[in-house]
C-alpha cells in the first residue's frame, strides 16, 4: 500500500464512508432487533470498521470495499435465534473466519472463476435497481424498514413493491426537498467541469450534499417547523459519554459455547454464504475496475477470514466484501486500497469522536447518494450491451436481475446460474460434432467429425443423429480432431458399430475412435 494516490484515495474515502455509515447502522439494527436477545447497536459499525481498516490492509483487491452485508442478515437471525445469545453467536463468526482463512489455503477461491459474466452483470444491474427501490422510501421520509436491505420481504412485513406505497401515505415535505436538492447537487458535481475545481478534487459532491442536508435541516425549524427531519428520520449513532459507557455497548464472545454443537452448524453457513458473497464481490468489482485489475481470490479468502475472526472477538457482525460500498469506491475515483482503509478510520471516528455530529444527518439525503449509486450500477447502456451480445448473454442476465429483485441476491444468483448452465449445456450438446455430406461423394455418404471435447453430455444428441441416419448410408465417424471422448459416448458409437449398422445396412468407418469393451448382456 502506498500514498501516491492520496489525494485521490481521501476523496473517495469519504463518499464510501457516506455510503457506508446508513447501511452499517442497518444492518447492525436489524440484528439487534431479534425478540429477547441482547445485540450491540454499535455491531454493523464495528464490522465496518474492521472491514475497511484491517481487511482493507490485507486484501489483495485494488478497490473493494469490505464490511457487513445485509445479505447474511438472515442468517444473522436465524442463528440468533437458535443460539439465544449474542455472546454465542460471536464464537460462530470466529469459526467462520477460521473456516475461510483455511479455504484460502486450499486455494477454493478458484470457485470465483466460475461464475459466468451475464449473471456477475445481473447481479450488479439487479442491486442497483434495488438499491433506488429500496432507498425510495428512505428518500421521502418513510423509515420502517433498515438502510441496505436486500431481500424482496422486508422485516417490517411488507415487500419492495408494497413499501414503495405506503411511502405515499408517509411523504414528509422535508426529507422530499432534501432528497431532490442532494441529487440535483450531486448530478452537477459529476460533471466534468466541475471536477477540473481543485477544492472539488479533495471534497466530493457527497460531503457538500450531507453538510447543506443537515445546515437546511437546521434552518426548517425557522421557516416551517413541519418540514423539520427529527428522530428516527436522522442518523442514530449511540452516543456514549464515557469510556465506562462505550465499555458497556461492546459485547465479547463466550467460549463456553464451544460444547454447543450448533456453533459449528452456524459457523459453517456464515463462512460458505460469506465466501461466496465476497467471491460474486471480487468478480463484479473486477468488472467495475477501469484498470482491470484482478484479485488474488484465496488472499481475499483469508483477508475475510481474519477480518471475521477479530470482528467475532471484537462483537462485531460477519463480514463480507460488500458490491455498493466498492462499486462506490469505483465511481468515486479510488486508486488504491488506501481508501478503504481510511473509509474504516472515518467509521471509527464516528463511533467514538463526532457520533453526535452525524447523528444530525437526515437519513433522506444519504437515500440520495445510495440512489445515484443504484442508478451508476444499473445504467441503460449495460441492458443494451447484454442485448446486443444475443438471448445467450441477455435471458441469464435478466433471469439474475429478476431473481434477486423478487427474492435476495443469493437465490437470484443461484436462478441465473441455473439459466446460464441451461444454455452452456444446450450449446455444448449443439456443437460436439459437424455433420456433413464429403465432396465428390454419392448422396448416402454422410462424414461425422467429432470436435475437440466430447463428454457425456453430448452422449444424447450424438444418438439422435445416428438413430436419424437412414438404412443404407455409408457413414464416416471421424475422430482425429478430438482430444478426449468420454467413455458414454464411445460406448454409443462401440454399440451402433457392432449392433445398429449391420441390422440397418449401414456401412460404418470410425477414424482415431477407441474401441470399448461392451457389457451389459451385448
Amino acid at each position: 500500500m502506498h500514498f501516491k494516490f492520496l489525494k485521490e484515495d481521501f476523496s473517495s474515502s469519504l463518499v464510501v464512508f457516506l455510503v457506508a455509515l446508513p447501511l452499517c447502522l442497518g444492518v447492525g439494527q436489524a440484528s439487534t432487533d431479534v425478540e429477547g436477545i441482547n445485540g450491540i447497536p454499535i455491531s454493523g459499525l464495528l464490522a465496518g470498521v474492521i472491514g475497511g481498516i484491517l481487511v482493507g490492509f490485507l486484501s489483495g483487491s485494488r478497490i473493494g470495499v469490505s464490511g457487513p452485508a445485509a445479505g447474511l442478515i438472515t442468517i444473522i437471525i436465524t442463528a440468533l435465534i437458535t443460539l439465544k445469545s449474542y455472546e454465542g453467536f460471536l464464537v460462530a463468526i470466529i469459526f467462520a473466519g477460521i473456516l475461510q482463512i483455511i479455504a484460502g489455503f486450499f486455494k477454493l477461491g478458484i470457485l470465483a472463476n466460475y461464475f459466468p459474466s451475464s449473471v456477475i452483470k445481473g447481479m450488479l444491474a439487479a442491486i442497483g435497481i434495488t438499491l433506488i427501490l429500496k432507498e425510495i422510501p428512505h428518500a421521502v421520509g418513510y423509515d420502517k424498514d433498515f438502510f441496505g436491505d436486500e431481500s424482496f420481504f422486508q422485516m417490517d412485513g411488507e415487500n419492495t413493491f408494497s413499501e414503495l406505497f405506503r411511502a405515499l401515505d408517509a411523504l414528509h415535505a422535508g426529507a422530499i426537498v432534501l432528497c431532490i436538492l442532494s441529487m440535483v447537487i450531486l448530478i452537477v458535481f459529476d460533471k466534468p467541469v466541475v471536477k477540473k475545481i481543485k477544492l472539488f478534487k479533495i471534497l466530493p459532491g457527497a460531503l457538500f450534499v450531507v453538510a447543506i442536508g443537515i445546515g437546511l435541516n437546521l434552518i426548517f425549524p425557522l421557516i416551517n417547523p413541519e418540514m423539520e427531519i427529527t428522530g428516527k428520520h436522522l442518523v442514530q449513532i449511540p452516543v456514549a459519554s464515557t469510556f465506562e459507557e462505550f465499555k458497556s455497548m461492546l459485547y465479547f464472545p463466550d467460549f463456553s459455547f464451544l460444547s454447543n454443537p450448533q456453533i459449528y452448524i452456524v459457523g459453517a453457513t456464515i463462512a460458505l454464504v460469506a465466501s461466496l458473497e465476497t467471491l460474486l464481490s471480487v468478480e463484479a468489482t473486477d468488472k467495475l475496475d477501469p484498470e482491470k485489475h484482478h484479485t488474488p481470490k484465496n488472499q481475499e479468502l483469508k483477508a475475510q477470514g481474519v477480518g471475521n475472526i477479530v470482528s467475532g472477538f471484537l462483537g462485531g457482525l460477519p463480514i463480507t466484501q460488500v458490491i455498493v460500498r466498492s462499486s462506490a469506491n469505483v465511481n468515486a475515483g479510488a486508486k488504491t486500497k488506501l481508501s478503504s482503509v481510511i473509509h474504516g478510520l472515518w467509521l471509527a471516528l464516528a463511533i467514538l469522536v463526532i457520533p453526535g455530529v452525524l447523528n444530525l444527518i437526515p437519513l433522506s439525503v444519504l437515500a440520495a447518494i445510495l440512489i445515484l449509486v443504484g442508478y451508476k450500477l444499473a445504467k441503460i447502456e449495460l441492458f443494451r450491451s447484454q442485448w446486443k451480445l444475443g438471448y445467450e448473454q441477455f435471458v441469464p442476465f435478466m433471469s439474475t436481475i429478476v431473481g434477486v429483485l423478487f427474492t435476495d441476491l443469493l437465490k437470484g444468483i443461484a436462478i441465473g446460474m441455473v439459466i446460464s448452465i441451461f444454455y452452456i449445456l444446450r450449446k455444448n450438446y449443439r456443437n460436439n460434432y459437424q455433420l456433413q455430406q464429403p465432396a465428390n461423394e454419392d448422396k448416402n455418404a454422410i462424414q461425422i467429425v467429432l470436435s475437440e471435447e466430447v463428454s457425456f453430455l453430448n452422449k444424447g444428441s450424438i444418438l439422435e443423429t445416428l438413430t436419424a441416419i437412414p438404412n443404407g448410408s455409408h457413414v464416416t465417424i471421424d475422430g482425429s480432431k478430438s482430444r478426449e471422448i468420454d467413455f458414454d459416448v464411445l460406448e454409443v458409437i462401440q454399440e451402433f458399430k457392432q449392433f445398429t449398422a449391420p441390422e440397418r445396412n449401414i456401412n460404418l468407418i470410425t477414424i482415431n475412435i477407441p474401441q470399448v469393451t461392451l457389457t451389459g448382456g451385448h
